[in-house]
Formats: C-alpha cells, structure tokens, sequence
C-alpha cells in the first residue's frame, strides 16, 4: 500500500465543506416566508399606516398582483411581456362599468355620469348593458383579458414569434388599445377614463372602513397569488416551461408543443394583470387610458426586473419598490423620472439580471470567491 505526499513547498489542504441545510428548515422556509408576509399585509399593516398610507399600499399591491403574473410568463417562460396594460385594462374597464352602472342605479339615472355629460343619447349602449350584471362583471375581469390573451397568443406563438419580436407587438397592442380607449369618449370617458367611483357592491368608498375592507381584498388575493404562482413553479409544467425557455426546439424534440407551453403562461399572467385592474379600481377609485398605455406596461416590466423577475418574492418586493419610487419622485422630479425608470431597468437587466432578489448570492459568491482558504485550496 503506497501512500501520496503533497509536492515540497506545499501543503495539503481539504476543500471547503458546505452543510446541506437542515430539512426541517428547508421543508418549512416558503411556508414561514407566507405567513409573515401574510402577518405584515394582514395584520401590521392595517394597524400602524394611516388612511391615506394603506390606500397608497392597496394600490401598489395591484402592481404586485401584476408582478407575480410577469414573473410566470418573463421570469419562468422567457416572454418579455410589455403588452401587461391592456390585460390590466381591460379587467379594470370591465370592473368600472359594472360599478359605474350601479352608482347610476342608486341615483335613478339610467345613464352613468359622463354618458350624460358627452350627449350618448337616452339609450346605454348594448356591450355596456350585459356589466350591470355583477357577476358577469365579475367573471368579465378575468375571463375577457385571459380570451384577448388567447386569441392573440395562438396566433404570435403558432408562427413561432419570439424575443424583442413579441415585446413589440406585445408593445403595440398596449398602444392601439390606449389610442382606442381615447378615440371612444362617449362610451370609455375618453382621455379621462371612468372616474369619480362612490360604491363598491353596496358599499359606500368614501367611509375609510370599507376603504380599509378593499385593502384587506387587494392583499389576500396577492397572497393567494403568490401561492398559486409557486405551486405552478415547482409543478411538472414549470419545469416544463423552464425547459421551453432554455432549448425550444429540444422540447419540441422530446414531443411537447412548445407553443401550448408559453400559451397557457401567457393566458395566466393575463388573467392576473385583469383581476389586478378590477381591484384597482375601487382602491384608486378610477380608471383611464393614462394608467394602461406603454409606460404603465413597461413600468410592470421594470418593478419585476429590479427586484427580480425569477423570483415571486423579488417580483412582488421590486414592483412595490418601483411603485412608490415613482410616486415620492415624479411629483418632486416628473420630467427627470421617466429617465430614471428607463435608467432602473438598464441597470437591473444589464449589471444585476437576477435583479435584488440574487443580490445575496452575487455578494456571497464574491467573498467565496476572495476567501484565502478557497484561494490556497485552488
């Protein structure tokens, strides 16, 4: 038995040990991470932010609602979505009619306000009735921007467009919807949208109880989300969706459509950018062409870039970052912020591609990588 010696001037060293984390913890870290997420939304929150403070916050979980949807389709599926404002819109117009119909109601009008105001005549249009209906209208939120979704995505992916191909026509859907939503001001409110919001299925929105009650929607249904979006990842269809990412025609190889793979990614953040715009509404209290067009579309895109798009957590953190970023600087700086959005999603994309979210493991790759011992073991 002969026995090895490390060359002169040399010592032996042994590579460092890494300790696999501890099952326990592992099998009870997202679960743990779900709940003080719901303990901070749900219960600190409410009780230590004013009106004003919790109302802002509703409003910028509707962009997270949006984030965790554009992490399943950009993050996990590789399709740069900047199209997420018509989806948004179209569930916010769908919800604002509805709502619009019912303030009328209470007031005996049979017209809502503006219809009034711009002359439609004494008849409401025929595609506006079918919204008095609440759950229709409901249903419409999700259901209309997840068909939009569908229609447009069979025919883009079938033809195998992708990359900045699809985010400009994606891009230029958002465009054209907002043009039409203007040109159309006796129906849609034009330029100004559906304002002036008082009722939320029979609850009044000016007593800061039920403005309270629509945060507590806004945040469990982002909870639930987010839950549904992690099942999704860690499911065979994610890893399936992962793989269509990475090598398309590998999976079309093995026999999988890749087409129906991005599809039904697409469709899903649709749905969730739709039921985003119908919470928005009665948080915000409106609705217009000004919140939907290309910058809003691309701001979803930016708030899931900085905080990191792989990651749902990151994606949610990044939007609501970016969210109120934008509102304390673009009153104090409103030429210069637009600069800075574009200037955000340079950086995040260009110098740090897992955005926030990786910013630990970027810092703990570094020192391993300047560490002396790794340095003499190497």
């Amino acid at each position: 038995m002969t026995t090895t010696t490390p060359p002169a001037g040399k010592t032996a060293t042994k590579p460092p040990v890494t300790e696999p984390p501890a099952p326990f913890l592992e099998r009870f870290r997202v679960p743990g991470a779900f709940l003080l997420g719901a303990l901070l939304l749900l219960g600190i929150a409410p009780l230590v932010l004013s009106d004003f403070r919790l109302n802002l916050l509703a409003k910028y979980l509707c962009y997270a609602i949006v984030a965790v949807g554009v992490s399943l389709a950009w993050g996990r599926g590789g399709l740069l979505v900047l199209g997420q404002g018509v989806f948004f819109g179209l569930g916010g117009y769908a919800m604002a009619m509805h709502l619009k119909l019912a303030d009328a109601a209470v007031t005996g009008e049979t017209l809502p306000d503006f219809m009034q105001l711009y002359g439609t005549g004494d008849a409401l249009p025929w595609w506006w009735k079918p919204f008095a209906n609440p759950a229709f209208a409901l249903a419409m939120t999700v259901l209309l921007p997840m068909a939009v979704a569908a229609l447009l995505g069979f025919f883009v992916f079938r033809r195998r467009v992708r990359g900045a191909y699809f985010a400009i026509l994606s891009q230029a859907l958002a465009a054209a919807f907002a043009i039409w939503l203007v040109g159309q001001q006796a129906t849609t409110g034009g330029t100004n949208g559906l304002t002036d919001i008082q009722g939320f299925f029979g609850y009044d929105l000016g007593d800061p109880v039920n403005q309270r009650m629509v945060y507590v929607i806004v945040a469990a249904v982002l909870l639930l989300l987010m839950a549904a979006a992690r099942q999704l990842f860690v499911s065979r269809y994610g890893e399936l969706l992962v793989a269509v990412r990475d090598s398309e025609e590998r999976v079309r190889f093995l026999g999988y459509n890749p087409a129906n793979v991005k599809l039904v990614a697409y469709v899903v953040a649709a749905g969730m950018a739709g039921l985003a715009g119908a919470l928005f509404v009665p948080a915000v209290g409106i609705i217009s062409p000004a919140l939907i067009g290309i910058v809003p579309s691309i701001g979803f895109v930016i708030g899931a870039a900085v905080g990191g798009r792989a990651s749902l957590l990151g994606a949610v953190v990044g939007a609501i970052a970016v969210a109120w970023t934008q509102s304390t600087l673009s009153d104090a700086y409103p030429a210069a912020w637009t600069y800075l959005q574009g200037l955000l999603f340079v950086v995040a994309v260009g110098f740090l591609p897992g955005g926030l979210a990786s910013l630990v493991t970027v810092l703990r790759r570094k020192r391993h990588t300047h560490d002396p011992a790794t340095e003499g073991a190497a």
